[in-house]
């Protein structure tokens, strides 16, 4: 059974959809207990991210459930009946940890390798804008309670796209940008490297941690989301990095040249 639900969702920061989503849940279970993660709009790449560095790279705890409504509808550019959108898909990790979430874009791609099984999930997918909280809030709430009734048929793993290779996955609130680099990948034994990023080109400096450079200098290092194998990101020391950086998305992508 998962009481505690992080809720990892595209409705912007304050925004009262976060509001009524929660209401929705705690309408169907009043002893959940959700917390809201907000990702930029329509980002798979965020959502994606924040669903492995949740779900994998924190200490894991009995009643946990990841639900996540990133969707942005833009696998056909063509005019949608009712709203229709991609699958909700129940996925069952090797950890035995569950996320619930739809099957767009990246969303599963960060912890592809860690699912056991991926499921529909036998819900209405058209016939509201707002499907994450007219539709989607019953079968979550039966889901943290261990009712399993709704998961359906079986989808298949090998048509959820690998995640993106050198690519911002998360500016933070200093400005650190996040990346998908890992640091097995890169060689960190170089002194600098010169980064092309939203329009702007710095020489970075090159270090074992976000601290190994002087007050004001950019800098390449292991930073704080990944694990074991960190994933490295851009920082500035004493300022911010993605200000220098032309304030890229998650979804960009990162030259070094």
């Amino acid at each position: 059974m998962s009481t505690f639900i992080h809720l990892i969702a595209d409705y912007g920061i304050g925004d009262p959809a976060f509001s009524e989503v929660i209401h929705r849940l705690k309408y169907e279970d009043s002893s959940l207990e959700i917390h809201p993660t907000t990702v930029p709009p329509l980002s798979t790449v965020a959502t994606g991210f924040w669903i492995e560095q949740l779900g994998l790279h924190n200490p894991p705890f009995d009643d946990l459930l990841i639900y996540s409504n990133t969707a942005p509808r833009t696998d056909d550019p063509g005019p949608r009946d009712a709203n229709e959108g991609g699958d909700l898909c129940y996925a069952h990790l090797e950890s035995g940890l569950e996320v619930v979430a739809v099957d767009a874009g990246y969303n599963f791609s960060f912890v592809k390798e860690e699912i056991a099984t991926l499921r529909r999930i036998d819900v209405a997918i058209s016939g509201s804008q707002f499907r994450s909280r007219d539709y989607f809030p019953e079968k979550v709430a039966e889901i943290a309670n261990g009712d399993l009734s709704s998961v359906a048929e079986e989808k298949r793993l090998d048509e959820i796209p690998e995640s993106p290779h050198q690519t911002v996955c998360h500016v933070d609130g200093y400005g650190n940008i996040k990346t998908s680099i890992r640091a097995s990948e890169f060689g960190l034994d170089q002194d600098c490297v010169e980064i092309d990023l939203g329009g702007q080109s710095h020489t970075v400096s090159v270090a074992s941690g976000v601290f190994g450079v002087e007050q004001g200098k950019l800098v390449l290092a292991p930073g704080s989301t990944g694990g074991d194998d960190s994933y490295l990101e851009i920082s500035q020391r004493g300022g911010s990095a993605a200000n220098r950086f032309g304030d890229p998305s998650p979804g960009d992508q990162i030259e070094f040249s």
